[in-house]
């Protein structure tokens, strides 16, 4: 879903958020179906389909779009059967993520929870266990639902995202990466194969919050935190992303910059949460008027912090 425009963007957000509706299409529009084996020859099957042909993967964003026919790709380009992109592991200086590696993987890894809890945290709050069984990281991300859960976190987390296409890979950060509603630097050419994040040593912590109406509904607001501590008392790094307050995942630029050098102070956690909010654009919707959302962006920030401490510290949360 790289190449929507705002209004269609703004039509999927409604439609995806309500009840179903009487008279809505909920039976796909015809399309051509391939499964290809391998990366190159899924590369190639995207060059020449045409600019409306998608990748599938997980299937829990593409399907109801195509469902409702606010999509209707002419081609999907089945990537389930090409190995070596589901894997969590850490080399050369990064964890990486495969593209493949569905959210159930990030949720239950002890790897995450021992090192990256706030992923963990993210992928738990997605939707529901049937979802988590089948939809991917990379499908996740790329889909860039600006009330997502992982794309706050990976902004939090300073991730990269490898974008492969028949003439090599690139590499797009995550500040760079997320565009607009439903709308990623991705060319049309290219496939996620890989997410990958700063290797984490001692003194790292991070958390996901997130305020829903429902487990499992789309955020009303969310909000994650990543800090470096030295010495267990002064912020070396800090990443704050938030999520369901703007037409995208939002990295509260200026509530990072103020944190680094501070003690976690009540009185510094309460300058960086209220700057948080100041980065925030939340709208009016069914989910709360855009001053409440505001609101929940400091009261989220402030928890989110706290924890992220406690747990770069050695702390319970």
């Amino acid at each position: 879903m790289n190449e929507l425009t705002h209004k269609q963007s703004q039509c999927i957000l409604v439609s995806l958020r309500l009840e179903p509706v009487r008279g809505l299409h909920m039976i796909p529009a015809s399309f051509e179906y391939s499964s290809p084996k391998t990366l190159s020859e899924a590369i190639s099957l995207l060059e020449t389909s045409g600019s409306d042909s998608k990748i599938l993967a997980g299937g829990q964003s593409l399907i109801p779009v195509m469902k409702l026919r606010l999509g209707s790709p002419s081609r999907l380009i089945d990537i389930n059967n090409i190995e070596g992109l589901n894997y969590i592991r850490e080399s050369d200086g990064f964890l990486r993520i495969g593209a493949l590696t569905r959210i159930v993987d990030l949720e239950s890894s002890e790897l995450l929870k021992k090192k990256y809890p706030i992923i963990n945290d993210a992928a738990s709050h997605i939707a529901d266990p049937t979802v988590r069984n089948l939809g991917t990281a990379g499908g996740n991300v790329s889909h860039a639902d600006p009330a997502n859960d992982l794309p706050a976190a990976m902004l939090a987390l300073s991730a990269e995202f490898v974008a492969t296409s028949s003439g090599g890979s690139r590499v797009i950060k995550a500040k760079d990466f997320f565009v607009d509603a439903f709308t990623t630097a991705l060319k049309h050419e290219e496939i996620l194969t890989e997410i990958r994040i700063p290797q984490f040593t001692v003194g790292n912590g991070g958390a996901y919050l997130k305020l829903e109406k429902r487990v499992g509904d789309f955020a009303i607001a969310g909000v994650a935190a990543q800090i470096s501590v030295t010495q267990g008392v002064t912020v070396a790094k800090a990443g704050i992303g938030l999520t369901a307050v703007g037409s995208s995942a939002i990295e509260a630029v200026e509530a990072e910059q103020y944190l680094i050098g501070q003690t976690l102070t009540a009185e510094a956690i309460s300058t960086a949460s209220k700057l948080a909010a100041r980065a925030s654009n939340p709208g009016t919707d069914l989910r709360g008027p855009g001053e409440y959302k505001r609101e929940m962006i400091i009261v989220l920030t402030t928890r989110a912090l706290k924890r992220a401490y406690l747990r770069a510290t050695g702390g319970a949360a």
